[in-house]
């Protein structure tokens, strides 16, 4: 019976011990991730950076803090090593996804397609980008929806980013009737362009005629604005020439049909 009580003393100040460990690691492991993001924060580290290896630290130190009970508790390391490994396959299997999304995460912030706050399009989605998470990124769309996308997924997409240029070409296709020539069309499109405060003067924007349709002659209108600029450009340019095609009398054609009709004698 002494012989057990000894025993019992023994595990039990195992047991206190590898609790202890838990209760002390584990804050520490939370302050240490906390210290690598403020460091990084002062180093004006990429905030998709910066958020991805917060969240792996923290992951791979409460493992070590774990294990570290674990061997204080009496078990033996390699063994434990070995169960975890078995475990990881285990899991690994059962969570492919999830770690194809992992690996996607690892592989969007070594290639940096896209950064937090880049408005992107990809794998059918399009918004502004507001975290870079280990497993998935969350994007914000124009319409304020949340939108929680698989790295994995994105990461074997076509990705388009919006935000990346500080530039951005407006492209618009005005028509007009057949009767008006072509100079005075190309003539009030100019004078629309050249008085928006928007339009950048370098590169130089482009109006030429691109189209003979059946209905209509179209005009390509090309224009540089600042990235942040284009949607109020594209659509002031589209009321402003509406506004003084009126003005002008130029006519916008739509589609006409000319129907014949034939009597029988």
């Amino acid at each position: 019976m002494m012989v057990n009580l000894a025993l019992l003393q023994v595990y039990a100040f195992k047991v206190l011990g590898a609790l202890a460990v838990l209760a002390i690691g584990f804050p520490v492991a939370n302050y240490v991730s906390r210290l690598i993001q403020k460091i990084m924060d002062r180093h004006t580290v990429d905030p998709s950076l910066n958020t991805f290896m917060k969240q792996v630290t923290g992951m791979v130190l409460k493992v070590l803090v774990a294990i570290s009970a674990a061997s204080v508790a009496g078990v033996e390391t390699t063994s434990f090593v070995a169960i975890i490994g078995a475990a990881g396959f285990a899991v690994g299997l059962a969570f492919q996804g999830s770690l194809s999304n992992f690996a996607g995460g690892v592989l969007l912030l070594v290639l940096r397609p896209y950064k937090v706050g880049d408005f992107i399009e990809g794998n059918g989605v399009k918004g502004t980008v507001q975290e870079i998470g280990i497993v998935y990124t969350t994007i914000t769309t124009p319409d304020n929806k949340v939108i929680t996308a698989p790295n994995g997924s994105l990461a074997n997409s076509t990705i388009t980013n919006y935000s990346i240029k500080e530039t951005r070409r407006v492209d618009l296709v005005i028509g007009t009737a057949y009767d008006v020539p072509v100079e005075k069309a190309k003539e009030a499109i100019n004078a629309v362009v050249s008085a928006h405060e928007l339009v950048l003067k370098d590169p130089e924007w482009q109006i030429r005629l691109s189209a003979h349709n059946a209905s209509s002659l179209d005009y390509n209108v090309r224009v540089w604005v600042n990235a942040a600029d284009y949607w109020s450009v594209y659509f002031d340019l589209l009321e402003m020439i509406k506004g003084k095609f009126d003005e002008e009398g130029i006519e916008i054609p739509y589609n006409k049909l000319d129907v014949n009709l034939f009597k029988q004698a």
